[in-house]
């Protein structure tokens, strides 16, 4: 939503970065508003699936994340699906007023008052900060769960047990393709722990980004660790290459990923 000036967090997993990351824009990169972002695509799109990967949801209201989600789900004919985490940055926390310590209930309650919101023809939920009581949000996403939600994060227990209450899929943070094996296998105990189906939980990956020498994607670099992930479960792959601003340049740089992806995943069987 916005960055300080201290981006060191990005690299602190104790904060919720990433070991030996970097922010990759510095704080006055241009990030647009995920699901303003969102709401603009799904009026000139038909077929494709939206995402957000991930939006740090306790910086929202609960009742304005779950009508706006509602919402795109809605223009867009049920292709929306809600990627959320905690964050790792203290300083937007403190813009919007939410206390960072606390993020992780905060989200908790948010998920449930979405679901209520979602799901119920009158809302009661009382939260830190806000209560539902006899709410009306119409209309309904176009599903009868509601949005689905994917949660972000590592092979932890809380992320287990919010996976199990809230999620359609993980979104799995501070792996690579070495160590995902040994994460999703973590993962699958944790959430039979907390009484869910581990096969019931699908389970996304970021592609790193490959380039040629001329500057243009290389797509057999970074498609070739989709077999491997795959037989560890991934069910979706994503890719976060930066899209060319003129329209018959998007085009063909989408459909020329497509294409590899699909020569690729054809080989799997």
């Amino acid at each position: 939503m916005a960055f300080g000036p201290d981006l060191s967090a990005y690299a602190d997993p104790a904060a919720g970065g990433l070991d030996g990351g970097r922010q990759p824009t510095g704080p006055d990169g241009d990030w647009l508003e995920a699901l303003t972002v969102l709401a603009a695509m799904a009026a000139v799109t038909s077929r494709v699936k939206l995402a957000t990967n991930v939006l740090v949801a306790p910086l929202r209201p609960a009742a304005m994340l779950a009508k706006i989600s509602a919402t795109i789900d809605v223009l867009s004919g049920g292709r929306f699906e809600l990627g959320v985490g905690v964050g790792w940055q203290e300083a937007e926390y403190r813009a919007v007023g939410v206390d960072f310590a606390s993020r992780g209930r905060v989200l908790d309650q948010l998920l449930e008052a979405c679901r209520q919101l979602w799901t119920m023809p009158e809302a009661s939920f009382a939260g830190d900060g806000f209560s539902l009581e006899g709410i009306h949000a119409m209309p309904k996403p176009v599903r009868a769960g509601g949005v689905p939600v994917w949660i972000g994060g590592r092979a932890r227990p809380v992320v287990a047990r919010r996976l199990v209450r809230y999620g359609a899929g993980w979104i799995p943070w501070g792996t690579t393709p070495d160590t995902f094996g040994a994460a999703v296998a973590s993962m699958r105990e944790l959430i039979a722990a907390e009484g869910g189906d581990p096969a019931a939980i699908q389970i996304a990956y970021p592609l790193a980004n490959a380039f040629l020498p001329s500057g243009g994607p290389d797509y057999p670099a970074m498609l070739a660790v989709v077999p491997r992930l795959a037989a560890d479960g991934v069910t979706d792959f994503r890719a976060f290459l930066r899209v060319p601003r003129e329209y018959k340049a998007a085009h063909d740089m989408l459909a020329e990923l497509s294409r590899h992806f699909a020569e690729v995943t054809a080989r799997l069987g």
